[in-house]
């Protein structure tokens, strides 16, 4: 799985830093470190008012906070691991 989190401009200011440190640290802690390669990217044309644009495999989702990284994490990276 390759997760590729937005670095622009616009996601830098809205907290990409962020994201990119939970992302690290769920890989250890769920030990996927064989399974997923993060990756910063830049603008993928997917901006919203809230959040950061994150790109796992082919599906773009954009508006991740660090409120809502648990659940983001669930639902768009470990069942998406587990049904593979």
């Amino acid at each position: 799985m390759i997760i590729q989190i937005c670095v622009g401009s616009s996601c830098h200011l809205k907290g990409s830093e962020t994201i990119v440190a939970l992302l690290q640290k769920a890989v250890q802690e769920h030990h996927l470190e064989a399974e997923v390669t993060l990756a910063g990217s830049f603008c993928t044309g997917q901006c919203n008012r809230i959040g950061v644009t994150v790109q796992v495999d082919d599906e773009v989702y954009s508006g991740v906070t660090p409120e809502g990284f648990k659940d983001f994490l669930n639902d768009k990276i470990l069942k998406k691991l587990q049904g593979a």
